[in-house]
């Protein structure tokens, strides 16, 4: 079962790179038929900011809970620190993207609320 998710966790972290490197809204597109338009998981009005949330809330987890007992935990932590920055960073330069704000902010937060509940778990487990 381990080995299973940890291939989720690797498949999600490309899943990631390759729709926030793709030059337009892959997802719109499939979803839509729409480069342009960007899917809203939840209705709100942070608009699609909520998504970065949401993934990097899931991403992270994943990988927190499957490396907590392993030396690779902290770079774990800092590996998806750096990719959220990296990831947004990189729409400065990419066609059809743009870098906001709001969307590197929901990048950072989800990282943190994953790294907050693993820690209140340790805190709790016996």
């Amino acid at each position: 079962m381990i080995k299973f998710l940890t291939s989720i966790f690797y498949i999600s972290i490309l899943f990631l790179i390759i729709i926030s490197l793709f030059p337009g809204s892959l997802l719109g597109y499939l979803l839509y038929g729409d480069w342009g338009q960007q899917p809203n998981l939840i209705e709100n009005p942070f608009g699609t900011t909520i998504n970065h949330f949401i993934y990097y809330v899931y991403v992270s987890l994943l990988g927190f809970f499957l490396y907590l007992r392993n030396e690779k935990f902290q770079k774990i932590v800092y590996g998806l620190f750096f990719l959220s920055v990296i990831l947004e960073g990189f729409q400065f330069i990419i066609p059809n993207r743009s870098f906001q704000l709001g969307d590197l902010i929901g990048n950072i937060l989800g990282v943190l609320v994953a790294y907050s509940v693993v820690k209140i778990y340790l805190l709790f487990k016996p």
